[in-house]
C-alpha cells in the first residue's frame, strides 16, 4: 500500500468526526445549513471586565507576562483554516462557527467500522470519479462534503481544495486559501509582497481591512527590526546592551509587538513606528489592552516611575488620581511577580476598592501597614489583635498595632 494510501486510511481511522453516508435518509446532518465561510472581524484583543480569566499575553520572547499564558504558541492569521482557538493575534482571522459536529464520544465498535467504510468510501470515489461529477454528486450531500473539505485541509491538498470551493462558488472561502499560503513563504519581503497581494482577494471591505493590518504590521516589524539591529550590533543603546534580545519581532503577533515596543521604545515619540503610542492608534488598541501590556514591560525593568505614570490621570482641573481600567487588584499581581518592592505594592493595594480582596492581598504580600488599616477602618479589634501575632515582635508595625488599639477615641465593634 503506498504511503498516501496509507496516509488516507489513517486519517478515517483517527478522525473526531462522525462518518457521513451517501443516503440522504440516514444524514443526519444534511439539514444543518453551513455557516458563512468569511474572516470574522478583528476583535477586541481583550474582551469586557468580566471575562478577565481570558486576558492571556506573552512577551516578545515568548515568556509569560502579566496573567497565566495559555497560548500555545505564535501564529499568524492563517489559523482562520485551523482548530485553534485562540483569541489574541492581531489582526485575527477564525474558522467559521459550524462546519460539522463533533461525535468523538461514546463511539461503539460498530460506528467506528462504519465510519471508517464510509471514509473509504469517499476516498475511493475521489480518486475515480471526474472532478466535475465528484463535485457534483457531494454539493447536495453536505455531510460528505464538509468531510472533504476538511480532509483535503488536513491533506494539504491545495488545488483540489481550490477547484472545489471554486466550484461551490464559495469565493471567500477560496481567498482564504490563497491568504493562508502566506506560511510557506520563508523570506520575510516575499511574504510582505505575497500579503499585499492578498488585499485584491474577493473578501468583504470589512475583512480587507483585517488583511491590510497583517500587511502593516509585518510592514511595521520590518522596519523597527532592521533599526534594532544595527543598534544592538553597533551597541548604541543602553538598554540592548543591557537586555540583548531574544528573538526577532518579526512575524509576530500585535500584542507581541506592543510589548517589545513598551521594554525597548518605551520613551519614544509618537512619530516613530517603534513607538508604543503608535501602535496603539495605529491598530486601535483598547485601553485595557495597552495597560496591561505597558505595564508588563515596565514592570519587568523595574521602572517603577514608569508604572506610576501609567496608571496616573489628571482630569481638565489638573486634579490627578490613579486609574487601571484592568483593576488594581491585576496590576497588584503583576507588580508582584515582577519582585516589586513592598512600598510599590502596598501603593496599588490600598488602591483595591473591595475589602475583602484587598485584605487577602494584603495579608499574602506582607504589606502589613494595609491590613493595620483597614482593620482599623473597620473597627475590627479582634481581627486587628489576632494580625499582632504575625507581625515581627519590636517593629514598627506592633508599635502601630498597639497604639490603635490603645486609642480610647475608636469606638469598636467588637
Amino acid at each position: 500500500m503506498s504511503r498516501a494510501r496509507a496516509d488516507e486510511e489513517e486519517y478515517w481511522h483517527s478522525s473526531k468526526f462522525r462518518a457521513f453516508t451517501f443516503d440522504d435518509e440516514d444524514d443526519e446532518l444534511s439539514q444543518l445549513k453551513e455557516s458563512k465561510r468569511a474572516v470574522n472581524s478583528l476583535r477586541d484583543i481583550v474582551d469586557d471586565d468580566d471575562d478577565d480569566d481570558d486576558l492571556e499575553r506573552v512577551s516578545w520572547s515568548g515568556e509569560p507576562v502579566g496573567r497565566r499564558n495559555r497560548l500555545p504558541s505564535f501564529q499568524s492569521l492563517s489559523n482562520a483554516l485551523s482548530d485553534t482557538g485562540v483569541k489574541n493575534y492581531a489582526p485575527e482571522l477564525r474558522r467559521p462557527k459550524a462546519e460539522y459536529k463533533d461525535y468523538s464520544s461514546d463511539w461503539s465498535p460498530k460506528d467506528t467500522v462504519k465510519r471508517m467504510q464510509r471514509g473509504k468510501v469517499l476516498i475511493f470515489l475521489k480518486r475515480t470519479l471526474r472532478r466535475e461529477i465528484l463535485f457534483r454528486e457531494l454539493e447536495v450531500r453536505q455531510v460528505a462534503l464538509c468531510h472533504l473539505i476538511h480532509f483535503l485541509k488536513e491533506t494539504g491538498e491545495q488545488k483540489l481544495l481550490l477547484d472545489l470551493l471554486r466550484f461551490l462558488d464559495r469565493t471567500e472561502e477560496v481567498a482564504l486559501s490563497q491568504y493562508r499560503e502566506h506560511l510557506n513563504i520563508q523570506d520575510v519581503e516575499k511574504r510582505r509582497e505575497f500579503l499585499k497581494g492578498c488585499i485584491g482577494l474577493p473578501f468583504s471591505a470589512e475583512d480587507t481591512s483585517h488583511i491590510q493590518d497583517h500587511y502593516t504590521l509585518l510592514e511595521r516589524q520590518i522596519i523597527i527590526e532592521a533599526n534594532d539591529r544595527h543598534l544592538e550590533t553597533a551597541g548604541q543603546s543602553e538598554i540592548f546592551r543591557k537586555y540583548p534580545r531574544k528573538a526577532s519581532i518579526l512575524n509576530m503577533p500585535l500584542v507581541t509587538t506592543l510589548f517589545y515596543s513598551c521594554f525597548y521604545h518605551y520613551t519614544e515619540a509618537e512619530g516613530t513606528f517603534s513607538s508604543p503610542t503608535n501602535l496603539k492608534k495605529t491598530f486601535k488598541i483598547p485601553d485595557k489592552q495597552y495597560v496591561l501590556t505597558a505595564l508588563a514591560a515596565r514592570a519587568k525593568l523595574r521602572a517603577w516611575d514608569d508604572v506610576d505614570a501609567l496608571l496616573t490621570t489628571k482630569n481638565w482641573l489638573g486634579y490627578t488620581k490613579k486609574k487601571a481600567p484592568i483593576g488594581f487588584h491585576r496590576v497588584v499581581e503583576i507588580l508582584q511577580r515582577n519582585n516589586a518592592p513592598v512600598q510599590v505594592l502596598q501603593e496599588y493595594v490600598r488602591l483595591v476598592e473591595d475589602v475583602e480582596t484587598r485584605l487577602n492581598l494584603a495579608t499574602k504580600y506582607k504589606c502589613h501597614d494595609v491590613v493595620i488599616e483597614t482593620y482599623r477602618d473597620l473597627k475590627d479589634r479582634i481581627q486587628l489583635t489576632a494580625y499582632k501575632c504575625k507581625v515581627e515582635r519590636g517593629s514598627a508595625e506592633e508599635q502601630n498595632i498597639n497604639s490603635i488599639l490603645n486609642n480610647t477615641q475608636i469606638r469598636w465593634k467588637n
